[in-house]
């Protein structure tokens, strides 16, 4: 519990813990976030890392100078598109091996049919999309390799997602992050970007709900 606590404590201050640590790490902490980036992106054990409020605040100290822009934005680009591909390829390799119970809740079979049917629907914007909602952004990629999306389409859609998504929020912890209302507020805003990333994939449930709902009544 209390490493829970002193997670959520470092989320919450995350602009003040790393301008501390822009001081004291160097240019380690340049290799810090590509870790944690890469690591969000492209291992399913790891879904509970920062990644969106990480690159806003990370926008934010470049701000204030306590990192380089021209440095770190091509530097996290690239972790988060590392990361997806080695996701999907450990999903393509090893995850249809493990969904081969029809009675586990966690690696039932079925589950990867319904994930299957899931990018027949969506097709390459389910890869997209997932970029910008917690924990699917982690699990997207994997699914995609155990339902064998061909390998073009994925690097494509994989390389269009990292763009858009660490081009949108580094720029916009740059332009933002320090304005007075946002510094004073920043856990505010941090949890109101959580927030917000996730809200596509709640609204994408309750429609789905509703519709089995009214297929049953």
């Amino acid at each position: 519990m209390e490493h829970v606590l002193a997670f959520w404590q470092i989320i919450s201050h995350l602009d003040t813990h790393l301008a501390a640590w822009s001081l004291s790490m160097g240019p380690w902490l340049y290799a810090l976030l590509f870790v944690v980036i890469f690591c969000e992106t492209g291992l399913v054990v790891t879904p509970f890392l920062p990644g969106d409020s990480l690159l806003f605040t990370v926008g934010a100290v470049c701000a204030i100078g306590g990192m380089n822009m021209a440095v770190v934005l091509p530097l996290l680009l690239v972790a988060a598109i590392l990361g997806d591909a080695v996701n999907y390829m450990v999903g393509s390799t090893v995850g249809p091996k493990v969904f081969t119970s029809a009675t586990s809740k966690l690696l039932n079979r079925n589950h990867l049919l319904k994930t299957q049917a899931f990018y027949d629907r969506y097709g390459g914007k389910a890869i997209i999309i997932a970029r910008f909602i917690p924990i699917v952004r982690t699990f997207a990629p994997f699914v995609a390799g155990i339902g064998k999306m061909q390998y073009r389409r994925f690097i494509t859609f994989n390389l269009i997602g990292a763009v858009a998504w660490v081009g949108l929020f580094i720029p916009a912890g740059y332009f933002f992050g320090n304005l007075p209302a946002v510094k004073r507020n920043f856990h505010v805003v941090i949890f109101a970007i959580i927030g917000i990333s996730i809200l596509p994939a709640v609204i994408e449930y309750l429609r789905e709900r509703g519709k089995m709902q009214r297929a049953a009544s």
